[in-house]
């Protein structure tokens, strides 16, 4: 029996083989399914969405672990689905999480892996999407979703050659869509993109007028090589109702044969029913219908096995003069069939934001959920991208550096998943989402010590990167700073001068450069509300704060001024430099103002920046850059609507929404206020409360003023969620305008209780006002402009005239019925978590283009200099000298540098001004590619896997459009294609106003 079974699986195995090789090798559109014409062709797409962790972990959903969570295990869902697409030529599958796919694929044995290459090569298998997850796109930062794309289209392209790239963006989970992330698709070279969530009014509208696919014009800097066509899923992601055919469904399945049940008849009808309601929303007759949804295909014969004979009914009809024919196709198949076709489309100019799913759920309390948990997000990305340029520039090319580098970048694609930086997964799956990304931070750091090691030959330097610096704590500072070199690393490619802070004892200190000199220095003190913090460990009481110049790579050295052997180990001229430290050394004069019933105005300046306090102890006046405003800034905290969430009416604000009960109570009537006023830095500590305080701080050469909040832990005995918002309150007449950015690139207007193309539901005012703030907020009026810069992702908008708020952090009591089930009520060491974060201000003329200078405030905010440290050598005199370093315009970003392959860097260099601020910029490459020791050079797409000079996308025709002939974009300018034997002027480049270009250097 066992040898007949044999026998029976080999001969199966067989006719697969066959059954492939009968098939014509063509992938991509080159394989996509004919319709019929005068028919409604109807494009069945299975595909299965695979969250990279939300309700479990993402190895528990992977395994399939903890199912009494939820019943998920993508492993078995990629078994079956291979499985049961070989056995058939013209069953189609997509799928979108390249973090899910190659750990499937990784473990297959080598036989299988050349089957799935097969299906890939034959069209048969098809990623759409194809980044690590699928991500968010309110939250994220630009920066991180190109990373996450370039490391998920990388492997693609690596394990499956062209047929592996994807040609759409498959985006239907996350909770509104940006702007930037269309604009991104198409830099990319993607055709187009497909989403299923929309406000529901816009997208009720949309349907009605047969607008739910659409241009759009992704940048206004850009122009028409950004756009990108967009599509709207009809339902949701999932199959038609009544025609799941998963484990996960209890939907009939499809009964034929002579059995007393058959249902043919009224399956075929309902589903024909169906589709023709869908085509009168539509103007094309293809139809794109989803066969799928979370976690299917776990019984992936179950599902072809009904989907086989949905086809074959269906389509007999046609001999009954039925118009519907069904075919298994994919999102791209669809999209080559539109962009055939002789239509024409509508424009799209704004974003998708805020998201609303019915009358009282705006989900914008996302943009601000886990407060701590985004930020520690904008944490790993500063030490990914400073860690791989010092490992590229450091040229270390082993594979354990190469496996370093790689668990932070796959660890930072997690955390751009729509429900990680999001915060709206459940609390263990948090944790763990935090564990990953803290030891692939760890790991990266192995290989950035061994960089800076080689690049400052001090081969025993430790090198210690503090995870702690956001609650002023060091371990390797706090215990004594005495004899410590700190080791700066500039990731911008201009030189920068920015102010240090160092965790240390109250002691004496004296700081010098590389090369001896002895800098300004101040001991200003660790607020109380810090150091009484009952999870940090004792220690440092103050900060040390002095200036660096830096380039790329530069040491400074601490040392407690009393020891005279360190200074005759380092200067010849004692005396003198005794003297030097005297006139350095200023500690300042803290002052405590206790009295605040009656007492006159404070202010505090330095030789840019003006800031006066009222009696009360708020900031009431700001002055700078020649503008004198009167701005008021406050906390308050939003009463969370306490429904049951048994109907839409009484919902509660949750990880997801943010809904509050129209109260806003206002924290701290009167501040208390300590002023510390030094040569370089000016603080005011104030303390608005028992869990709320502040350090407003103004630098001598620094032009914007910065706000460093503490809030928590929020209280809850009175059974009260609360949302904790800052507001900035002056006299602009701003006329119910103001303006957020995209994903920290290019700015929106926004119109207080408007939308670009429908009347949007206001029965909840605040929220439904609230955008995504990644980078800045700003208003203005015809003379004045009031900017706010912030340092994780956060919700925020002008819900009056002359104000703007930020919402820095949620405790909330009950979930919002969207799934999670869970309330957002985070915890840590027994208590509410206790957050800190930053915002910046600035105050500027409206006709002095103040946007440009926000810009290069905001650079300097997201790529501050990493701070590394290390123990002083004996005797050193120049132990870590300066790197060469390529220095670009200052309008120009340097985005990325990294190892790419073996033997090639990958560099992307970016305009981050707009057309309002800049014209094109002029640069030659050759500095750059002769120090990164370059041979060849070709530019690429934004990812870096495909050669620009091989791009070529659909181009859509506007309804004004008389065009009936497919067209495409190709690259706006002539690809950059050098070698090193080439003249230097081969090398020249233009950048336009937000653009990127992506080059690949090939070094020997």
């Amino acid at each position: 029996m066992r040898l007949l079974c044999a026998i029976a699986t080999t001969f199966v195995a067989f006719a697969v083989i066959v059954d492939v090789q009968k098939v014509q090798a063509a992938c991509g559109y080159a394989n996509c399914p004919s319709g019929k014409v005068n028919m409604i062709n109807v494009h069945l797409v299975p595909h299965s969405h695979d969250d990279v962790g939300w309700l479990k972990t993402v190895d528990q959903y992977y395994y399939g672990g903890r199912n009494g969570i939820q019943q998920a295990g993508v492993q078995y869902i990629l078994d079956g689905v291979i499985q049961e697409l070989m056995k058939d030529a013209k069953r189609r599958f997509i799928f979108v999480e390249s973090a899910f796919f190659f750990k499937w694929f990784n473990e297959q044995t080598a036989d299988l892996k050349s089957q799935v290459k097969t299906l890939v090569k034959l069209g048969r298998l098809e990623f759409a999407g194809g980044a690590w997850s699928m991500n968010d796109e309110a939250a994220v930062h630009y920066q991180s979703v190109i990373d996450q794309f370039t490391i998920g289209l990388k492997n693609l392209q690596e394990t499956f050659g062209t047929c592996g790239r994807p040609h759409v963006g498959w985006q239907i989970d996350p909770f509104g869509h940006s702007r930037e992330m269309a604009s991104l698709f198409a830099q990319m070279g993607y055709d187009g993109q497909f989403f299923a969530r929309m406000d529901w009014i816009d997208k009720n509208a949309r349907l009605r007028n047969k607008t739910a696919e659409m241009i759009w014009e992704t940048s206004e800097s850009l122009g028409e090589s950004a756009e990108l066509f967009t599509g709207l899923l009809y339902g949701h992601y999932s199959a038609p109702p009544g025609f799941c055919f998963d484990t996960l469904c209890s939907d009939a399945p499809i009964i034929d044969g002579d059995s007393y049940d058959n249902n043919v008849k009224e399956r075929v009808d309902t589903f024909i029913s169906y589709i023709q309601n869908v085509t009168a929303y539509y103007r094309a007759t293809d139809v794109i219908t989803p066969m799928g949804d979370d976690f299917n295909y776990q019984n992936a014969v179950m599902n072809f096995k009904n989907m086989d004979k949905l086809i074959k009914y269906v389509n007999e009809r046609q001999t009954r003069g039925s118009k519907v024919n069904v075919f298994y196709s994919t999102p791209a198949c669809y999209l080559k069939a539109l962009h055939e076709s002789s239509l024409t489309w509508p424009n799209k100019t704004q974003d998708f934001f805020p998201y609303s799913s019915d009358w009282h759920s705006y989900w914008t309390g996302y943009y601000s959920s886990r407060p701590t948990q985004k930020r520690f997000e904008r944490d790993g990305n500063h030490f990914l991208q400073v860690s791989k340029q010092l490992v590229t520039l450091a040229n270390l090319t082993s594979t354990a550096d190469h496996n370093n580098l790689n668990k932070l970048r796959h660890a930072m694609g997690v955390m751009q998943h729509h429900d990680a930086i999001t915060g709206t997964e459940k609390q263990h799956v948090a944790a763990d989402y935090n564990r990953l990304l803290a030891a692939a931070i760890e790991s990266a750091h192995t290989s950035a010590r061994s960089a800076l090691q080689k690049l400052a030959n001090l081969t025993n330097g430790e090198f210690v990167s503090c995870l702690q610096l956001n609650i002023s704590v060091c371990d390797f500072t706090q215990n004594g700073a005495d004899g410590i070199v700190v080791t700066l690393y500039n990731p911008l490619a201009q030189p920068a001068s920015q102010y240090v802070r160092v965790p240390v004892k109250n002691e004496s200190y004296v700081v010098t450069d590389s090369e001896g000199h002895v800098l300004t220095s101040e001991l200003l003190p660790i607020p109380n509300e810090v150091q009484s913090l009952n999870f940090r460990t004792m220690g440092a009481t103050h900060e040390l704060v002095f200036r660096a110049y830096v380039q790329k790579l530069r040491s400074f050295y601490i040392k407690n001024d009393g020891s005279l052997r360190y200074l005759k180990a380092r200067f010849n001229s004692i005396p003198q430099r005794l003297n030097d430290i005297r006139k350095s050394r200023q500690r300042g004069e803290l002052k405590t103002v206790k009295d605040i019933e009656g007492r006159a105005e404070t202010t505090v300046k330095t030789s840019l920046i003006k800031l006066t306090f009222a009696s009360s102890g708020h900031l009431s006046k700001v002055e700078m850059n020649g503008i004198t405003e009167n701005i008021r800034q406050d906390f308050f905290y939003y009463k969370a609507a306490s429904g049951n969430n048994m109907e839409f009416k009484n919902r509660s604000s949750g990880a997801y929404i943010f809904r509050p009960n129209g109260t806003e109570l206002l924290i701290g009537d009167t501040v208390s206020l300590s002023i510390y006023e030094g040569t370089q830095v000016k603080e005011v500590h104030q303390r608005f409360g028992d869990w709320v305080s502040q350090v407003i701080r103004i630098y001598e050469g620094v032009n914007r003023v910065e706000f460093q909040w503490l809030i928590g832990p929020i209280p809850i005995n009175d059974s009260i969620g609360k949302e904790v918002i800052t507001r900035f309150t002056s006299n602009l007449q701003s006329n119910g305008i103001f303006y957020t950015d995209s994903n920290g690139r290019e700015m929106l207007r926004r119109e207080r209780n408007k939308r670009e193309y429908f009347k949007p539901n206001m029965t909840e005012a605040e929220s439904g006002n609230y955008y995504p703030i990644t980078a800045r907020i700003a208003i203005e009026d015809s003379k004045k402009r009031i900017a706010l810069l912030n340092d994780r992702a956060q919700g925020g908008s002008s819900l009056n005239d002359g104000e703007l708020e930020l919402m820095l952090h949620r405790r909330l009591l009950r979930d919002d019925a969207f799934g999670v089930g869970e309330a957002l009520n985070e915890t840590a060491f027994g208590q509410g978590v206790v957050a800190r974060g930053n915002v910046y201000l600035v105050l500027g003329d409206v006709q002095n283009t103040p946007s440009l200078y926000e810009r290069l405030e905001q650079q300097q905010i997201h790529m501050p200099f990493a701070k590394f440290f290390s123990s002083a050598p004996q005797g050193a005199k120049k132990d870590l000298a300066e790197i060469s370093s390529f220095s670009l315009p200052p309008s120009v970003h340097l985005l990325t540098l990294e190892p790419f392959s073996v033997n090639e860097r990958l560099v992307r260099l970016e305009n981050i001004l707009d057309k309002s601020e800049t014209f094109s910029v002029s640069l030659n490459l050759r500095s750059l590619f002769d120090q990164l020791g370059g041979e060849e050079l070709r530019e690429t797409t934004l990812d870096g896997s495909l050669n620009l000079s091989e791009m070529s996308r659909f181009k859509f025709q506007p309804e004004s459009s008389k065009m009936k002939k497919p067209e495409y974009y190709k690259a706006k300018h002539i690809p950059l294609s050098a070698k090193k034997k080439d003249s230097t002027s081969k090398f020249d480049i233009s950048l336009d106003p937000m653009q990127i270009r992506t080059f690949i250097i090939k070094w020997k």
